[in-house]
């Protein structure tokens, strides 16, 4: 069973304690009472006692008495006895033999019996009182007068007892409630007092009021509750304001990071440049969110592992860079080792770049680890990756447009060259064979054959240029990038040649523009056909790489090299690769090369802006 608690006991103990004053006060008093009834009565009588025997002593020296006065006296004596015995002043009598009132009750009786009585009895009627029967009256009325006296003084003890014990209740009593109050003051009236100030004050937001109540009744019990209380609410409305203070500055976040997406977003679609659009709005966004860095990976045919084309952060230049005046990313050797990464106790969200049925990269996020990320921020990620998808497939779809309607176009302008001027050029040739037929004698026949050997070099010339021409357009139609054309335009060179022309390629994918790949293209085929044809080349050699930020692409052979006036006569191809040059806002070098044969030079800086990633396609 469960005990009452302190402050019920020290009640109950209170009332207990005027309870049981007020119980012993009135049974004290009872028994006081008690004890003094019939004490007056007895007195009376024992005061009477004393005239009594004057009046027996007077009565047996009486003359007047007539001869029965023995009898009288006799009678009157007994009378005095039993008023001697009265029940009232025996009970007056305590009943312990060797009380002085008991005592002195059987001394006056004895006298009584013994000397008193029979001296009143044996004395004649009316002779004169001797002085030893006076003696002995006044020595009985003597102790009958101290037993009176012994009776008061007993009374008035008992009184006085009454009065002591009275008093002592009253003064215990007002003891018990001057406790009362200093106990109600200090344990329940100052404690009650702190409570309701605490209770005001957590009212008013202030949490930093303690009770600090000691003792371990209630209010004790209670004030530590408050204490707690008060405690866990101010660590609780701490939390409560931190967690609107977090989350209102994440809703800030979300807001500027909002406005930075939607700038970016029109930036990506404005000026279809990846890098220079999204390397700002991604360094805006760390500094929003701290977070970082960020790098962005596209999935590409020509490469087995997803290719990096954007980085935050990084110490060196990365090798898809074409402008070598930028310095967006760049970041010092310090600063960079401060980013979270795996060595730098940092965490990586990856998350896909990805359209309906078509998965177009990865963002990689790192972030803190001690941190962590906020679910607002891994949306705003989530949002920035579909816009970069949106982003990168419209790119990709106007690409895949511009090359489609590129090649479209050049089939038209293939068709009409085959069916208008081919067939002229044909014409002019058999025109030409038929002038050759024709006996022309005299002077001028040298004349006339010079010239139709000058019509047929550049018939011819024209006629194979007009060849390549369709055969890149048709090249190109058929394939998808200049890799896979540059692939199949080695193949049919080989064949030309008889042995493998070689080919190095590190070109990034999607370097180039459609119409950049068609001009490079077209320059490696004029190279290739001016070696097999002019060179006498048993080797040739095609390189064409990327050494950011310029696109270099050379076309050397083993063969007889150029002649001393740095270009063959009648042959215009050279002159066609520095116009197709000058188209790409390049540069173009041929020259003899120091181990024999000629090498063909291009160098241009591209002007696409397209994707351009970190790794590049086999060869």
């Amino acid at each position: 069973m469960k005990s009452r608690s302190p402050l019920v006991n020290r009640i109950a103990i209170v009332v207990c304690a005027v309870v049981l004053t007020s119980i012993v006060s009135m049974t004290t008093t009872l028994a006081v009472s008690k004890s003094i009834e019939g004490n007056a009565t007895a007195i009376n009588l024992a005061g009477a006692l004393r005239m009594g025997a004057f009046r027996l002593l007077s009565h047996v020296a009486s003359p007047g008495v007539s001869n029965n006065g023995g009898n009288n006296i006799r009678n009157l004596a007994s009378q005095y006895e039993l008023s001697l015995k009265d029940n009232n002043i025996t009970r007056a009598i305590p009943l312990t033999e060797d009380h002085p009132l008991a005592t002195q009750y059987r001394y006056i009786t004895a006298y009584w019996q013994q000397t008193l009585r029979p001296a009143l009895q044996n004395h004649a009627q009316g002779e004169p009182i001797s002085l030893d029967m006076l003696a002995a009256t006044e020595h009985y009325a003597g102790s009958v007068n101290q037993l009176v006296s012994m009776l008061e003084q007993r009374t008035e003890a008992r009184i006085d007892l009454l009065h002591l014990i009275q008093i002592i209740s009253m003064v215990f009593s007002i003891l018990i409630i001057i406790a009362l109050f200093v106990d109600l003051r200090d344990r329940v009236l100052k404690p009650l007092r702190k409570l309701v100030n605490i209770a005001t004050a957590v009212g008013e937001q202030d949490f930093s009021r303690k009770a600090n109540l000691k003792g371990s009744d209630e209010l004790a019990q209670l004030g530590s509750a408050f204490d707690q209380m008060s405690s866990e609410l101010a660590l609780t409305y701490y939390e409560l304001e931190e967690r609107v203070r977090n989350k209102t500055e994440e809703l800030e976040k979300s807001h500027s990071a909002l406005q930075l997406l939607h700038a970016a977003s029109r930036n990506l679609f404005a000026n279809h440049d990846l890098c220079s659009g999204a390397v700002p709005m991604l360094q805006e966004l760390e500094q929003l969110l701290g977070i970082g860095p960020i790098r962005l990976y596209l999935h590409d045919k020509e490469s087995t592992e997803p290719v990096q084309v954007v980085t935050t952060s990084s110490t060196e230049r990365p090798f898809y860079c074409r402008d070598h005046h930028c310095h967006a990313c760049l970041v010092t050797p310090e600063v960079y080792d401060e980013l979270p990464t795996e060595e730098h106790d940092g965490r990586r969200l990856l998350l896909p770049i990805r359209t309906p049925g078509n998965l177009l990269g990865t963002l990689e996020v790192w972030y803190p680890a001690d941190k962590g990320l906020s679910d607002t921020a891994r949306r705003l990620l989530e949002t920035l990756s579909d816009q970069l998808a949106t982003a990168i497939f419209l790119e990709r779809q106007i690409t895949e447009e511009q090359q489609l309607t590129l090649a479209e176009e050049r089939t038209v302008i293939a068709r009409e060259l085959h069916d208008s001027l081919a067939q002229s050029l044909s014409y002019l040739k058999m025109q030409v064979a038929r002038l050759r037929r024709l006996n022309i004698d005299g002077e001028q026949k040298n004349a006339h054959e010079a010239i139709l050997d000058e019509l047929s070099t550049g018939l011819n010339s024209a006629y194979r240029q007009l060849r390549e021409l369709l055969a890149t357009f048709r090249l190109k139609l058929d394939t998808p990038d200049l890799v896979t054309a540059l692939r199949k335009t080695i193949e049919e060179f080989s064949g030309r040649l008889g042995k493998p022309v070689k080919l190095e390629f590190n070109l990034p994918p999607q370097t180039l523009s459609p119409n950049e790949e068609i001009h490079t293209l077209q320059i490696v085929r004029e190279g290739l056909a001016n070696a097999v044809k002019h060179a006498d080349a048993t080797e040739i050699f095609v390189e064409v790489v990327f050494e950011s930020p310029q696109v270099k692409v050379k076309i050397r052979d083993n063969g007889k090299g150029l002649p001393e006036g740095g270009q063959p006569l009648n042959h215009y191809g050279l002159i066609i690769i520095q116009d197709r040059a000058r188209t790409l806002g390049g540069q173009v070098a041929v020259q003899n090369h120091d181990q024999g044969g000629v090498e063909v030079g291009l160098t241009f800086v591209p002007k696409s802006r397209h994707l351009i990633p970190t790794e590049t396609s086999g060869t």
